[in-house]
């Protein structure tokens, strides 16, 4: 007997489609399998979408760490980017062109901006950053800020792409006429 004639169903009484014994079992067998491999499939999915949850929700934020957190977790940060939070240290702001130092401003007009040094203070720990762009208008000493970058090879100098001054409503209504918006407009 071929198999073709095990799994063919018979007739039965009044017409209804009955199977035999070995029958059923094959079509049992391959009901469990297909509903295996569903089972595999949902398990498959519901990890996939669980792991761009995932994904999505800790790119979405965005964190700093005081200096003081990031020198003592500086193996752990490696030369990997991140935020660095401080107060810019009095007296420590550098500004270094090409055949010496200049005042802080920004560079003439074809001229690559120079290297800009200061140092972050957060809590008793003072940070080096070494920034090669230009500084935004509000970055002086004394104002909290926070850089974009990366710590240097396995020193604790930080090397900044970005300077974010960290300002609020109440800096601006204590010094109105100092902060511009996008458009070039003083904000009140």
């Amino acid at each position: 007997m071929s198999d073709s004639t095990v799994l063919a169903p018979s007739v039965g009484p009044a017409g209804a489609s009955v199977l035999s014994p070995a029958g059923a079992a094959a079509r049992r067998a391959r009901q469990a399998r297909t509903r295996r491999r569903l089972a595999v499939v949902g398990l498959v999915l519901l990890a996939a979408i669980g792991y761009l949850v995932y994904k999505v929700l800790t790119s979405a934020l965005v964190y700093f760490e005081t200096a003081s957190e990031a020198v003592a977790h500086r193996a752990e940060l490696g030369n990997s980017t991140f935020q660095i939070e401080g107060v810019v240290v009095p007296g420590s702001i550098r500004q270094e062109r090409p055949g010496g130092t200049g005042a802080l401003g920004h560079a003439p007009a074809g001229e690559p901006p120079a290297d800009l040094r200061f140092i972050i203070r957060s809590g008793s720990v003072e940070v080096g950053v070494l920034d090669t762009g230009a500084p935004p208008q509000l970055f002086q000493a004394d104002v909290p800020v926070v850089l974009v970058g990366h710590f240097l090879g396995s020193t604790d100098s930080f090397s900044a792409s970005q300077i974010l001054v960290k300002h609020s409503n109440a800096y601006i209504a204590a010094h109105p006429g100092r902060v511009k918006g996008p458009t070039g407009k003083v904000v009140r």
